[in-house]
């Protein structure tokens, strides 16, 4: 069994992803672009998945710029998406690549930090819809193609508050707990019938936006920035994790 610890100390090859298709969810900032852009130095194909065109955009220009393998865009709002939509994704990419790789389920909604006696139904909903429901059906939908690949790993975004919930965190921490469980099911399901795997990783304390508004006091200097825990992504993405399945990581000691 590999540790987190393993993790800190994993140094990827340079080409480790090639010719790999991997999809990304909330590609456009913070881990998610950070992710795409360095998945797309060791070789894969990237489909950049997110809701704002013109930060897709800057981080397609970026990686085409750098001499990368060409990206793909596939401009998505996960709050207002259904079914069909996932449906009409997995057909594009099949037509497009043939199979998939990796989908790292990077985008998520923090909502508002107040008490469950005060929270809003709606926030509720929207909260869920986006970190659980929308994963949920994007992984349904895409795993015939996952199903193609050789050796396939999807990759969820979990946090400290989906192992244990604390005060305020509302459906953000509960939505956490879901995709942690949804891990375990979909694991645990695939084990020994498929050549997908499927784990968690919590990428700690890291400087984002989401960060800066879950502490707006916190000095972002004394965060640790994306690009520190990259080799985390790139280890459970690439053939060296291919037998590791339903595990769940931390990218930082706690």
């Amino acid at each position: 069994m590999i540790d987190s610890e393993f993790l800190t100390q994993y140094k990827p090859r340079e080409n480790s992803l090639a010719d790999k298709i991997i999809v990304i969810t909330g590609a456009g900032d913070g881990i998610g672009r950070c992710v795409a852009k360095t998945c797309a130095q060791h070789g894969a194909t990237v489909v950049l998945l997110g809701r704002t065109q013109a930060k897709l955009e800057s981080v397609y220009d970026e990686i085409e710029a750098a001499g990368h393998p060409k990206p793909a865009i596939y401009p998505m709002n996960l709050e207002g998406a259904i079914e069909q939509d996932f449906s009409a994704m997995a057909d594009v990419l099949e037509t497009e690549f043939g199979k998939i790789d990796g989908l790292i389920h990077n985008a998520s909604e923090l909502g508002p930090r107040t008490p469950i006696a005060n929270y809003s139904a709606v926030q509720w909903q929207k909260i869920m819809q986006v970190n659980v429901n929308a994963p949920f059906m994007m992984t349904k939908a895409l795993l015939p193609l996952l199903d193609k690949s050789t050796s396939a790993s999807i990759l969820f975004t979990s946090s400290s508050v989906g192992a244990k919930g604390r005060a305020y965190w509302g459906a953000y921490a509960a939505s956490k707990a879901a995709i942690e469980n949804l891990v375990e099911t979909l694991a645990d399901e695939l084990d020994g019938t498929s050549k997908i795997r499927v784990n968690s990783l919590n990428p700690g304390a890291t400087r984002t936006g989401m960060r800066a508004a879950a502490y707006p006091a916190e000095d972002p200097t004394t965060v640790t920035e994306p690009e520190a825990i990259m080799n985390r992504y790139l280890f459970l993405l690439g053939q060296e994790s291919e037998l590791i399945n339903g595990q769940h990581f931390d990218a930082q000691p706690k």
